[in-house]
């Protein structure tokens, strides 16, 4: 099982992550598309991801509003493999430019 990071190595974590924050025992951040469609085309490639690093978020769509929420729930918590997640989900929106 994998081991759960501690508040001072999640801190670490988000320095590098700007856009994104705790929340209790997950990662989360919104991302804004122009359009439904180009929220949509991200959620596409970030289930490519996922399914590479067998790791996968909880997606919110709210229109043209994208939640990811990170967290590994085998583990009941924030583990490494979602800050790893996290900064793969930012190198795709910047793909698609968002």
């Amino acid at each position: 099982m994998a081991q759960l990071l501690t508040d001072g190595e999640i801190d670490t974590a988000l320095a590098d992550l700007s856009q994104w924050h705790r929340a209790g025992d997950a990662l989360v951040r919104t991302i804004e598309a122009p359009t439904f469609l180009d929220a949509i085309a991200l959620v596409d490639k970030v289930a490519v991801v996922a399914e590479e690093m067998n790791h996968h978020p909880d997606i919110d769509i709210r229109w043209r509003k994208v939640t990811f929420l990170l967290s590994t729930h085998s583990a009941g918590g924030i583990t490494a493999s979602d800050p790893a997640l996290a900064h793969r989900i930012d190198q795709e929106a910047r793909r698609v430019g968002l």
